[in-house]
């Protein structure tokens, strides 16, 4: 009987011992190999959290032929798109109306029904920049973006603000006080996996040009190291948003072997590369640059304009929409941006169009010498 209730309790710990180990993480994976063998180039896929991708909606109707009046001699105010023809300018705008304005309001999201020209609606400031914005992203960014190209649906999803934003996190309830000051971290949030890493590494990483790429040695700034263990956290931080982000583990990047090595690591490194540069530009030059013209609901709690991060496109999947391309609906999209100084809101500096020889335009690299831009990563 004793040997009965031993054995018994033995099963019991190993049964309870499996269960802690695999706690974190339940259900069936799936391991593909990246890289040679033994190179630590694994991908392992949780597969009861692969997100689907998102239903992509049918075209308001057909895409008209281009050609006739533009929009610019149809209608008053169009600063952007005004040589667009009038016909796939009102194709764009029916799109528009999917892909951004809240189910019922149609035109009037952004409109004032009894003067379409009026611009005291913010929307339709805001909704101009942005056109200008998704051109800048398809014509300079394709190292990041490929041919797939993105429209306001990448984002949007049918929703007149994206479901994953960010803004600059609260400050410190006593800055002056070690009590209650938890100096950024040690708070359990999704966007660094409910780590105590630093939970706000966006400000840094991905509307400044803070270094990327380190790899701290010391707790404080040294003579001969001038990168901090904090410094280095906040780097893990943005690795773990990013993870999240596209629904992929370090190795979709990285070979274990060398984190910080370019020699090993996978093409899709220097894709991630640029696309946090690109993240940069849209943050700084055109969401930043509406400061004045948000109200204050679309701003978070220090009052800056909510913005983009790589979750907000992607939604966990390494391809958003799982790769499938719309820019066949909406051609003008793709074109170079023109940038009128007119459109600015007072005080605001202009983004500029980046020309052709620009960062986003370079040729990618896809292993070898870290990409000799400034920033670094």
């Amino acid at each position: 009987m004793k040997r009965i209730v031993r054995k018994a309790a033995v099963v019991l710990i190993a049964g309870l011992g499996t269960l802690l180990l695999g706690g974190c993480e339940l259900g069936p994976k799936q391991t593909q190999q990246n890289g040679y063998r033994g190179t630590g180039i694994n991908q392992i896929i949780n597969v009861s959290s692969i997100k689907p991708a998102a239903v992509i909606p049918p075209e308001p109707y057909p895409l008209p032929p281009d050609g006739g009046p533009t929009a610019g001699e149809s209608y008053q105010n169009i600063k952007v798109l005004n040589n667009l023809s009038k016909e796939r300018f009102d194709h764009l705008m029916a799109e528009m109306n999917q892909w951004v304005a809240p189910p019922g309001e149609g035109c009037n999201y952004c409109h004032n029904p009894e003067n379409m020209a009026s611009d005291e609606k913010y929307t339709k400031i805001v909704a101009r920049r942005m056109v200008q914005m998704t051109q800048t992203v398809n014509a300079t960014w394709s190292n990041h973006v490929k041919q797939t190209g993105v429209t306001c649906y990448t984002c949007h999803r049918g929703q007149p603000v994206p479901e994953y934003n960010w803004s600059m996190a609260e400050g410190a309830p006593n800055p002056g006080s070690i009590l209650g000051n938890r100096h950024g971290q040690n708070t359990p949030v999704a966007n660094v996996a409910y780590a105590s890493l630093p939970y706000e590494p966006f400000t840094d990483y991905l509307n400044g040009n803070k270094q990327i790429r380190v790899a701290g040695k010391s707790a404080l700034p040294s003579a001969d190291h001038t990168v901090s263990t904090m410094d280095t956290e906040k780097t893990y931080g943005l690795m773990m948003h990013m993870s999240t982000a596209l629904g992929i583990n370090c190795t979709g990047c990285h070979n274990t072997q060398s984190f910080s090595s370019w020699d090993m690591s996978r093409a899709q490194r220097t894709t991630a590369y640029y696309g946090i540069r690109m993240v940069r530009q849209i943050n700084s030059e055109y969401i930043d640059s509406l400061q004045s013209v948000f109200p204050a609901n679309r701003k978070g709690p220090m009052g800056d304009p909510l913005k983009v991060n790589c979750l907000t496109c992607h939604q966990g999947l390494s391809k958003p929409l799982g790769g499938v391309s719309m820019t066949s609906q909406a051609p003008i999209l793709l074109g170079a941006p023109i940038v009128p100084t007119a459109l600015v809101p007072d005080g605001a500096p202009a983004p500029a169009a980046a020309p052709a020889t620009t960062l986003g335009a370079a040729t990618p690299i896809a292993m070898g010498a870290a990409p000799a831009m400034p920033g670094g990563q």
